[in-house]
């Protein structure tokens, strides 16, 4: 349907390469009308083809992410990213940066359910584009998802520096409100990370930013801080337990690390869950609850540990002996 309008003659030195996109594009438009979609998405990278013929990189950028959007039909997630991340490429090239962007966020959306990685590295990428546009405030929402993710990723180090990040744009655009609710959660990370003094230094720092001092975030933070510090569980029990870190929109408060605190001689005791927990080399944190009259049972092998006299526990799977080492946790042999 498309030969004459690339046709070339005495009178038509070019070929009409807009029309042929057209073309391309009302086909696309019938095969995803019939659920025809690996066609749909062959027509829409056509059409793209000849935008690109025709220098229209914007119209181009957006069959490209039709393309995508088929693949999202099909199932295909990974396919479908790989061409909203070259779209979004050409509306930068075509310097529509807000446009790219938005298609990155959008991406994000997508492969979140299958990919908590790549969504991470989506959001990151929206986000960088927005913060070359000057565009701080949609940055920050940006990198505030990444973060969430990256907590639940348990990759702590990185959603430190996203929280501090995110925090140091709310405050150049004089958002206070939302850096109080960023410094919380960056004590929350650093608390995670067992880095208390990291956790009281955001703290400090935020005593600069105007109406923290005596705030609820505060006086919550400092109580939090002072508990973690005084090994005093029931204060933590209490600050993790309050409105204010319940109802975070936050990932970092719906893991029970956060309401960790020492005690002596055998692992942390988790005050929002209730139940005692060693660091395991292999592992990192894995949880023990108590189970009736004979030990402990863990959460995440699913074994349990019962005592055996005089020596310390015996995992009832793999017939191992384990012990308590105050510097490890509990150690199998």
């Amino acid at each position: 349907f498309h030969e004459n309008t690339l046709k070339t003659s005495m009178t038509k030195w070019k070929p009409d390469f807009d029309s042929a996109a057209s073309e391309y594009a009302k086909a696309a438009v019938c095969f995803k009308n019939a659920k025809q979609f690996e066609q749909a998405k062959d027509a829409y990278l056509k059409e793209a083809e000849y935008h690109t013929e025709n220098k229209a990189l914007f119209h181009a950028a957006k069959a490209i992410e039709q393309a995508g959007m088929m693949m999202k039909d099909l199932k295909k997630m990974p396919e479908a990213i790989q061409y909203i991340e070259k779209a979004s490429m050409i509306y930068v090239e075509n310097g529509t940066p807000d446009t790219a962007a938005m298609a990155l966020d959008r991406a994000g959306k997508l492969i979140e359910p299958v990919s908590l990685e790549k969504a991470v590295d989506l959001y990151q990428q929206a986000a960088g584009v927005f913060e070359n546009e000057d565009r701080l405030r949609q940055s920050a929402e940006l990198l505030g998802k990444a973060s969430r993710l990256l907590v639940r990723l348990r990759r702590l180090d990185e959603a430190a520096t996203a929280l501090q990040k995110e925090k140091n744009m709310y405050k150049d655009i004089e958002n206070y409100p939302t850096c109080f609710k960023k410094t919380t959660a960056q004590v929350l990370v650093h608390l995670h990370r067992n880095d208390f003094v990291a956790a009281d230094k955001c703290v400090r720092e935020s005593y600069s930013l105007p109406g923290y001092s005596g705030s609820e975030d505060c006086v919550a933070m400092e109580t939090l801080l002072q508990g973690y510090d005084e090994q005093d569980e029931d204060q933590v029990h209490r600050v993790c337990n309050s409105a204010l870190l319940k109802y975070m929109d936050n990932d970092v408060t719906c893991h029970p690390l956060v309401c960790y605190v020492p005690i002596t001689g055998s692992g942390l005791l988790c005050t929002h869950h209730r139940v005692w927990s060693v660091m395991y080399p292999s592992q990192g944190l894995v949880c023990y609850v108590p189970i009736t009259g004979s030990g402990l049972l863990c959460t995440h092998h699913r074994v349990c540990y019962v005592p055996i006299t005089g020596s310390g526990l015996l995992c009832t799977h793999h017939r191992v002996w384990s012990v308590i080492d105050p510097s490890q946790g509990l150690v199998c042999y």
